[in-house]
């Protein structure tokens, strides 16, 4: 029978022969966590974002929001009225848009239209904050694209409660037309902030 440690070392003293016993190798070292795997996952994140709020967008503007014009005469939706719109256009678009199709502009700013902004929202605060480093300037191109959603979602209430008042109320329209406005700006400031974070990032990556 094979002699434990102990009993080679009591009979044999310091010339005992004591097996060494060997901790088994680290299993796949190469799954350690680097900055380059974490950016790379950043930019997969970024990228199905970006298709992602293309295609809401095309989906809302380019599509739904022109498909419902063909229950309102020909006449545009608030939401696609860049320049904005008056009380005057807004009660023409109410003669000529029953219940049915009020629903269906409602039930699109809840679907297509709340996904839109917060989807692209999300999409824009991570490009930004995986391009820029220094945090006053990240957090002032973040204020974009976070105004941007609340001024898009705080837009689509606005627009289903002026074209659910008779009339229409010219606070409401008021409201829901600089909203729309707004939102179509900071839309597009948005966009320039994201183009300006890989930029600065490129730049600085030169420069090294």
């Amino acid at each position: 029978m094979a002699k434990t440690p102990a009993q080679r070392i009591k009979k044999h003293g310091a010339n005992a022969v004591v097996p060494q016993h060997h901790l088994p190798p680290v299993v796949n070292p190469t799954t350690e966590r680097t900055p380059e795997k974490a950016q790379g996952n950043s930019n997969l994140i970024v990228i199905a974002g970006v298709v992602a709020s293309l295609f809401l967008f095309w989906y809302l503007h380019l599509l739904t929001l022109t498909q419902l014009t063909q229950l309102s005469q020909e006449m545009a939706m608030p939401d696609s009225l860049v320049g904005g719109f008056d009380a005057g256009y807004i009660s023409r678009l109410q003669g000529v848009m029953n219940s049915d199709a009020l629903g269906q502009l409602n039930y699109v700013h809840k679907t297509a239209g709340t996904l839109f902004p917060l989807i692209f929202g999300f999409t824009w605060l991570l490009l930004i904050g995986t391009n820029v480093a220094r945090k006053a300037l990240r957090w002032a191109l973040w204020a974009l694209p976070l105004l941007f959603v609340v001024v898009r979602l705080w837009g689509n209430v606005a627009i289903d409660a002026m074209m659910g008042t008779p009339g229409p109320d010219a606070g409401q329209v008021a409201l829901a037309s600089g909203l729309t406005i707004a939102g179509w700006v900071l839309l597009v400031l948005s966009l320039l902030a994201g183009a300006a974070a890989v930029f600065l990032n490129r730049r600085g990556r030169t420069r090294r």
